[in-house]
């Protein structure tokens, strides 16, 4: 009977610490590097890997770089290219972070909420601080999240012809969207 009561305490512990972790594998992020010059360069990678842990505050998402795709074949090219984000030496990009305001987010309650986001954004081999500002939309069967933030691609060693013509826009904008199931 002791035996029967400790191993069911263990399934509940085990449920509901690994219950805090929630991931996905479609989470979505925009690339906006248009400039005056040139509205193509635009992209999107619908198949970014995003966690995020509701008790620790702590956020992830990677990409794979050839995962993002242009509405000019070319441009994708260009994108991936060794002159560009040489995707093949450095092939996705990584944000290690946490909610600094975690307490202001109530994951059990409907509602939307504002928070702080820190973090380590991992780019073409070189890695930067990230400071954002991310809504979270908690439902009873979903925790919606998105976040906007801009980088400039020099602090990332990315510097092609195309930035220096003025095609490509020295600080791109980019934008994070994550569904967790609650």
């Amino acid at each position: 009977m002791k035996h029967l009561f400790f191993t069911s305490l263990f399934v509940l512990f085990t449920f509901f610490s690994f219950s805090q972790k929630k991931t996905t594998t479609s989470a979505t992020i925009n690339f906006d590097a248009t400039t005056s010059i040139d509205k193509l360069p635009k992209a999107e990678n619908k198949t970014v890997v995003a966690a995020i842990h509701t008790k620790k505050g702590t956020v992830q998402f990677e990409a794979t770089i050839k995962n993002f795709t242009f509405s000019n074949p070319r441009i994708q090219e260009h994108f991936n290219s060794k002159g560009w984000m040489s995707s093949d030496e450095f092939p996705t990009a990584v944000f290690n972070g946490t909610i600094t305001n975690i307490s202001a987010i109530n994951f059990r309650k409907n509602g939307t909420y504002t928070a702080q986001v820190e973090g380590d954004l991992t780019i073409h081999g070189k890695t930067q601080k990230i400071k954002t500002v991310a809504t979270f939309v908690i439902s009873e069967d979903e925790i919606n999240s998105s976040c906007d933030f801009g980088i400039q691609l020099a602090d990332y060693g990315i510097d092609s012809p195309a930035v220096g013509a003025g095609k490509v826009a020295r600080d791109p904008k980019i934008s994070v969207k994550a569904t967790f199931d609650n």
